[in-house]
């Protein structure tokens, strides 16, 4: 496969892209599809054969000239056709989030794999992670903050004198463990007494429709605490050092990656190195959680491209969408592969499954319900 060069300027894509005109705009997406299509350099009659354009390959031909000299194509032999660089890509890619939808055949294809998921038993987002890298044919990425998901329940066991397992498991399905630190022993009697105080939470919680998370219950003692002075005030002091050790470690997000199988059965994954190169990606999870936090802080559907995704300039492009719990970002699911992707299938596919599990997580179903249309 080709490396996608990077203008040496690196202008502003949006002031490339308003200086375009309609012609050259259809051009280089026409390219950039073929281009995705076939992974070979793309010759101007190709363009004037298969993409409708009613313009000569010799004119065609002009265009892709001027898309070069803008840095937004190269030419890897003189003799071959045209690839994207990467800010081709960008640009191209750009359009896409604003343009896009979803195919209907993806969409039903989504919500009846979502149907086949048990909430509160099964995990919902790995169960999301596979189902996108089943469409896709390439591997799914999930980060996400534990804090900030729905709990099913919370549970502390004595690991030693000064030790305890925190066992979180959350309503999506998952359970997670933590081994915390405590700057004093607690005694048996006041582990019980702090669990059935967490059953409290819990059961008032549900009966007022609410969903806690790590975070919320680690709110509503910290009020307690400074609201009231009972008999409880000690309890809950213990109770708020065991909650701030559990979320300083569950804040440590988690980095989910499912589907490598379907991506290194990709045809340009024939060469060994270039597989190699994906699993030393792989393998730097905290350049990738770096990574997906962007999409985090920022929200929304995120594409990376190159150095963008990876610390040296593979050929790697990344897709990544936030989804929410109760309103507020809880991590970000997407798709990694080749540049080569198909953006104008994936960009929607990855949005609208974030959209639809972050109404999974509420506990609602994955898509709103259409109106009826009202009787005549």
């Amino acid at each position: 496969m080709y490396p996608h060069r990077t203008h040496p300027q690196q202008p502003d894509p949006a002031s490339i892209a308003s200086g375009l005109t309609y012609r050259a705009r259809k051009i280089l997406f026409a390219l950039i599809t073929e281009y995705i299509a076939t992974g070979a350099p793309v010759a101007s009659r190709t363009l004037a054969k298969r993409y409708g354009l009613g313009l000569s390959p010799a004119t065609i031909r002009n265009e892709l000239m001027e898309l070069e000299e803008l840095g937004l194509l190269w030419q890897p032999h003189v003799s071959a056709g045209r690839v994207p660089t990467a800010f081709g890509l960008r640009l191209f890619i750009d359009a896409l989030l604003r343009a896009h939808k979803i195919s209907e055949s993806d969409r039903n294809a989504v919500l009846e794999a979502l149907r086949g998921i048990r909430p509160g038993v099964d995990d919902i987002l790995q169960h999301a992670a596979r189902i996108l890298a089943s469409l896709s044919g390439t591997a799914a990425l999930v980060a996400r903050r534990v804090t900030h998901e729905p709990l099913h329940r919370l549970q502390f066991l004595p690991l030693g004198e000064r030790r305890l397992v925190a066992i979180l498991i959350l309503r999506s399905g998952s359970v997670h463990h933590q081994v915390i630190a405590l700057s004093s022993a607690l005694e048996a009697h006041d582990i019980e007494a702090i669990h059935r105080y967490l059953e409290f939470l819990f059961d008032t919680a549900a009966k007022q429709g609410v969903a806690l998370s790590l975070v919320a219950l680690r709110n509503q003692v910290a009020r307690a605490i400074e609201e009231e002075r009972d008999a409880y005030h000690c309890l809950r002091k213990r109770m708020q050092e065991l909650l701030e050790a559990t979320s300083e470690q569950a804040d440590s997000r988690s980095l989910l990656i499912e589907g490598q199988e379907k991506l290194f059965s990709r045809a340009e994954f024939s060469d060994p190195e270039k597989i190699r190169r994906f699993l030393r990606a792989f393998e730097d999870k905290e350049r990738l959680l770096a990574l997906l936090e962007r999409t985090i802080s920022s929200q929304g559907v995120h594409v990376f491209l190159g150095t963008e995704a990876t610390a040296n300039p593979e050929d790697i492009g990344m897709i990544s969408s936030t989804y929410s719990v109760s309103g507020h970002t809880a991590g970000c699911l997407g798709l990694i592969g080749p540049t080569r992707l198909d953006y104008a299938k994936l960009v929607p596919l990855v949005a609208f499954t974030a959209h639809a599990i972050s109404r999974m997580l509420d506990g609602l179903a994955p898509e709103e319900a259409k109106p009826q249309p009202s009787e005549p």
